[in-house]
């Protein structure tokens, strides 16, 4: 028997005095946040909230995100953590397929009212039975007459709580995928999945109780909320929450705060390199203090990785996971020869493979759909059998990622299936193309899609974001392309754009650009 609450809960026994939580002024012990989460469970438990239910969480980067979270799985319930960008009828979708009897939600902003698209989301939800709105100040009414807070469900109730054990395989989060392919699906992942992936991940970056790690990813997110919270807060590490990502506040908390590690996706490494004014801040400390970057959640650019290491003096160690896999599957390990453009090899008792389409491996080189075993690897899609069924096809799970294995059994994401263009017969990657492309001299980010043509099914349409200061005009890029790939891969469309889509991860929305 076991619950994932025990990272917090063990922590606060041993190190109750280290600092958990850093947001502005705030910074809260082990001691504290261990002691908010329980008043949480005791507030859940007494409005009769325990093993076998799902509580709906919707909450940014605030301190509130960890309290609620460890709260609802003291009481042996199961966390549905969801994006703050959704909007009512998305919300209502996931309570109601994931069955969610209570929803805890962030009042929100003016720029992002999440209490007002949560409460209406609530309203349409039939079987949602309570709602609390999580207020900026635990003492402030709900924005919404006639609603209960947090605040409210926790004021009455001790800081001490007799948290419920599972079993291994119980589901302890259910993480809804992005649905980009479709309605979004819900990724079980066990109170086991979590607890060893996270094990083997903090070995993997050998954290020590003193680390200091800049938390930006969102923490409703896989990679935020394993790869930090749950790692760091088995550690006892410090967490410095940051509830949006800026550039300019991310290089003001690495100095102020000591930053020793930080992870991030591609787009949030391209931001930090471009960033115009980043030499008014102290860029030796920084480099100084950290100790590891990490990259995960979509292909680093090449181009992006050599130029940050260079400008910021650390090594970025690139991984790879997905919500299904609790996430990290495989990682460039410490001590191993890193090779730059790989992910790595697979991490401590996970498998990793590469097949044709008739689930044949193939041989290293080749590029085909990555499979995984592991413990790491989802007990299931929640409520959808057929899609367990079938990412499970041979007891192995089918990522819909391509990659390919090196001799040395290092693997590179080559893209996502789906997102491979069919070009008059020839497979063509996006992101081969868009490596070539970022060593234009005036291309400062790109993305690759296809585009339907009656003549060869698909072309290729390339939109780019151009560096402050350069021009671009599409033909010339496209001669230059034509110079430098073959017939069948160059772009024939370039769209020059201000920016590129991107949802609350960073992951560019290639759907939208088709």
């Amino acid at each position: 028997m076991i619950n994932l609450a025990t990272v917090l809960e063990t922590t606060a026994r041993e190190k109750p005095a280290n600092i958990a939580l850093v947001l502005g002024n705030t910074r809260l012990t082990y001691a504290e946040t261990n002691g908010a989460a329980n008043q949480v469970a005791n507030g859940l438990a007494a409005a009769g909230i325990g093993a076998g239910d799902r509580v709906m969480l919707h909450c940014p980067n605030l301190p509130y995100f960890p309290i609620v979270y460890f709260g609802i799985l003291k009481t042996g319930a199961s966390v549905i953590p969801a994006n703050v960008l959704l909007k009512r009828d998305e919300i209502a979708y996931l309570l109601n397929d994931a069955g969610a009897t209570p929803y805890l939600c962030f009042e929100g902003t003016e720029d992002l009212p999440l209490g007002q698209e949560g409460w209406a989301a609530f309203d349409a939800a039939a079987k949602c039975e309570h709602f609390w709105m999580i207020t900026a100040d635990p003492r402030a009414p709900s924005p919404i007459e006639g609603t209960q807070t947090l605040g409210m469900l926790m004021g009455p109730q001790p800081p001490t709580f007799d948290t419920v054990q599972r079993a291994s395989d119980d589901e302890a989060v259910a993480l809804y995928t992005s649905g980009t392919t479709g309605r979004p699906k819900g990724a079980q992942l066990s109170h086991s999945n979590i607890l060893m992936n996270a094990m083997v991940t903090a070995e993997l970056m050998r954290t020590e109780s003193e680390e200091v790690m800049l938390v930006t990813l969102p923490l409703f997110h896989v990679f935020g909320q394993v790869v930090q919270m749950i790692v760091g807060f088995r550690g006892g590490s410090t967490l410095v929450l940051v509830p949006r990502f800026d550039p300019e506040a991310v290089l003001a908390l690495m100095e102020q705060e000591n930053v020793t590690m930080f992870a991030g996706v591609p787009t949030m490494y391209w931001a930090l390199l471009n960033y115009p004014d980043a030499d008014k801040f102290d860029l030796k400390k920084i480099a100084g203090n950290l100790k590891l970057a990490g990259s995960g959640g979509a292909s680093l650019p090449l181009e992006v990785l050599r130029a940050f290491e260079e400008k910021y003096q650390v090594p970025i160690l690139e991984g790879y996971g997905l919500s299904e896999t609790s996430p990290v599957v495989t990682f460039n390990h410490l001590d191993k020869e890193r090779k730059p453009g790989s992910v790595g090899t697979p991490v401590w008792g996970v498998e990793v493979r590469v097949v044709d389409t008739d689930d044949k491996p193939l041989p290293a080189g080749e590029p085909g759909e990555v499979l995984v075993r592991g413990h790491c690897v989802m007990t299931g899609y929640l409520n959808n059998p057929e899609a367990t069924a079938e990412a499970f096809r041979g007891g192995w799970f089918h990522t819909g990622d391509i990659g390919q294995l090196d001799e040395d059994g290092y693997l590179y994401i080559v893209d996502r299936v789906k997102d491979m263009i069919i070009r008059g017969g020839f497979n063509v990657y996006p992101r081969e193309i868009e490596e070539v492309l970022m060593t234009h001299p005036a291309v400062s980010l790109t993305a690759v899609v296809g585009v339907p043509d009656d003549e060869y099914g698909e072309e290729i349409k390339a939109y780019i974001v151009v560096k402050e200061g350069e021009t671009i005009v599409p033909d010339d890029l496209i001669a230059w392309s034509k110079e430098r790939m073959a017939a069948y891969k160059y772009p024939r469309q370039v769209e020059l754009r201000d920016a590129l889509p991107m949802n609350a991860t960073g992951k560019v929305l290639k759907k939208e650009l088709r």
